[in-house]
């Protein structure tokens, strides 16, 4: 795919480009330079608060102790699948 580079220094991303990195409006990108001189484009890393919106709340919060407790079993049901 190319883009033409205008005497601004602006190019359009193509379609297919935005689609597959699930660009929209407002997004930020970051271009990324390789030894070998060519270039990356990726999405910019989103500020912690906007991923926020993109949890939701659990159903039932957990006490420190159940969490503890969730924690400890799937730990030693992972070292029961290494053993085995």
């Amino acid at each position: 795919m190319e883009a033409t580079l205008t005497s601004k220094g602006q190019i359009t991303i193509p379609k297919a480009v935005r689609d597959s990195l699930k660009l929209h409006v407002g997004d930020r990108l970051e271009f990324l330079v390789d030894p070998d001189g060519s270039v990356r484009i990726v999405p910019a890393t989103r500020p912690v608060t906007e991923l926020k919106a993109l949890l939701r709340s659990p159903a039932q919060a957990l006490s420190l102790e159940e969490i503890d407790t969730v924690i400890a079993e799937r730990g030693a049901a992972g070292a029961r699948k290494r053993r085995a």
